[in-house]
């Protein structure tokens, strides 16, 4: 069964939730700059904001649906999916700001600590190397 599937819930709830003000406004200020870049509305998929649809195949041949890109408002940071997986970006990443990276993650204290407009870049890279689906013909945009 599928733990991360896309919800009805809504975004504005899930950011109006998150207790802390500053993560709150940073999350705000991150989906904006999500929906900019991908041109697409944001969806919940469990306690995450996913944009897109990405489906891929694993190395035993199952077949999985995530969204192409998203971020999570986790307490001790702000995390952005989608945009940084195995070194990739590392010539972004080296002009972001602080943040530190995990297996697939990028996670950022402060918003206004790092370069929005490498941010952006980013999340078009991420955009674009994480083809989206439609979610009614499957189809590649």
């Amino acid at each position: 069964m599928t733990k991360t599937a896309p919800g009805d819930d809504s975004v504005d709830a899930y950011l109006a939730a998150v207790t802390d003000q500053r993560r709150r406004d940073d999350a705000r200020l991150v989906v904006r700059l999500f929906r900019e870049v991908t041109g697409t509305e944001p969806v919940m998929w469990g306690s995450m904001v996913g944009f897109g649809r990405h489906r891929y195949q694993t190395a035993d041949g199952r077949s999985h649906e995530t969204f192409a890109v998203g971020l999570a408002a986790r307490r001790q940071a702000l995390t952005i999916y989608g945009v940084t997986y195995d070194g990739s970006n590392s010539d972004l990443l080296a002009r972001l700001g602080p943040h530190s990276t995990g297996k697939g993650c990028l996670y950022m204290k402060r918003v206004d600590a790092v370069d929005t407009e490498v941010l952006r870049e980013l999340v078009a890279r991420g955009w674009h190397a994480n083809p989206s689906v439609d979610a009614d013909d499957c189809s590649p945009r």
